[in-house]
């Protein structure tokens, strides 16, 4: 991993690149379950691009402060879970008196684009579907909706290649390594036919075969933005199909509204997920066969803007969720956050600062 950051600097420097940084600093304090502890992220990234040749690399280093919390069953759940990767992205979690440090590697790759192809080597981030709560057909980046920062996700090390064919169609492929030094592979082909984007995809690797499609498109003439996604998924643990429909509308006033609903073939018990907590298909693993969310977001002015996020599986037990937020950006550099993430099981209150510059 050493040689690979080494290329992402050397490279683009020999052939005179230009470079940008950005230096993040995310601070939350989060009060949970009676215990309040902080998170502190700092972040550095830096971008190399010269003609048609890029590179990009984002460290981290991440602090926890609280003495109850790092000695709780979550966090030392937190502290087993790996990237799926053959190499290790973060380091040992280092102790100290009421808190735990460590530092990783989020991001870091090279790559080179034009006008019909784009090819990108290293560890990144791979995009599938159309969803914006729920994303079965992505097993490679699937975000966590009930996360604090649900699209900060593990990176996948590998290949991924895509050839824009004409003005309205694009195939992708990948090859990425796993941490058992296997391979995933991935095929994603999507064009715009009529009056929608149509999509199809195919994953495999030794414990995961997936095939899916996406839809996306303008609903007549209403406003609204029609969106589904689904894949049938057969995997050791059962085979199953999993899928989405939503919805999208901005209103006059500055209201916009999301709509989406989730349907799986199969649930799984909280034991289950928490025994598969490394699976490739993580984020497919849920407990009822049917959810609903709706999110609703306002920007009251152009500092501050507010958000709320309802998810309801219409179960006995750990069937709702409810996520408000309210944001308010000082200026390009500062901004600030109150929230709160309430469900059957647990509830988050947090504050949460960034900087950046």
């Amino acid at each position: 991993m050493m040689k690979l950051i080494l290329l992402l600097f050397l490279f683009p420097h020999a052939m005179m690149a230009d470079f940008d940084y950005r230096i993040e600093n995310t601070n939350l304090s989060i009060s949970q379950d009676s215990v309040i502890y902080n998170y502190d992220r700092l972040r550095f990234r830096g971008d190399y691009f010269q003609n048609n040749f890029f590179s990009t690399i984002i460290v981290d280093g991440v602090n926890y402060y609280g003495q109850k919390y790092i000695n709780s069953k979550e966090f030392t759940l937190i502290q087993s879970i790996e990237s799926d990767t053959p190499f290790l992205t973060a380091s040992n979690f280092y102790n100290y008196d009421n808190g735990s440090a460590y530092s990783k590697i989020y991001r870091a790759y090279i790559g080179y684009e034009d006008a019909k192809n784009r090819v990108v080597f290293g560890l990144q981030n791979i995009t599938m579907g159309v969803g914006r709560i729920w994303n079965p057909t992505n097993l490679f980046n699937p975000k966590n909706i009930y996360a604090l920062e649900p699209d900060e996700v593990f990176g996948v090390f590998g290949v991924s290649y895509t050839r824009h064919i004409n003005d309205t169609s694009h195939i992708t492929v990948v090859a990425s390594q796993k941490a058992d030094d296997s391979f995933k592979y991935g095929a994603r082909y999507k064009s715009y036919m009529s009056f929608v984007d149509i999509g199809f995809s195919l994953i495999s690797s030794n414990q995961t075969k997936m095939l899916g499609y996406e839809i996306e498109g303008n609903l007549l003439d209403t406003g609204m933005e029609f969106r589904s996604e689904g894949a049938y998924i057969k995997n050791e643990l059962k085979d199953f199909f999993q899928g989405i429909v939503g919805v999208d509308y901005g209103f006059v006033n500055g209201v916009t509204l999301v709509a989406e609903v989730l349907y799986s073939s199969e649930n799984f018990s909280y034991q289950e997920i928490l025994e598969n907590l490394n699976s490739e298909i993580v984020s497919n693993l849920v407990q009822a066969n049917f959810y609903t969310a709706l999110s609703l977001s306002y920007s009251f002015n152009i500092f501050l803007d507010g958000s709320v996020l309802y998810i309801d599986s219409f179960d006995d037990k750990n069937s709702r969720f409810i996520s408000p937020s309210l944001t308010y950006t000082l200026d390009d550099y500062n901004s600030f956050m109150i929230g709160a993430m309430v469900g059957d099981l647990k509830s988050r209150y947090y504050f949460k600062y960034l900087l950046s510059f």
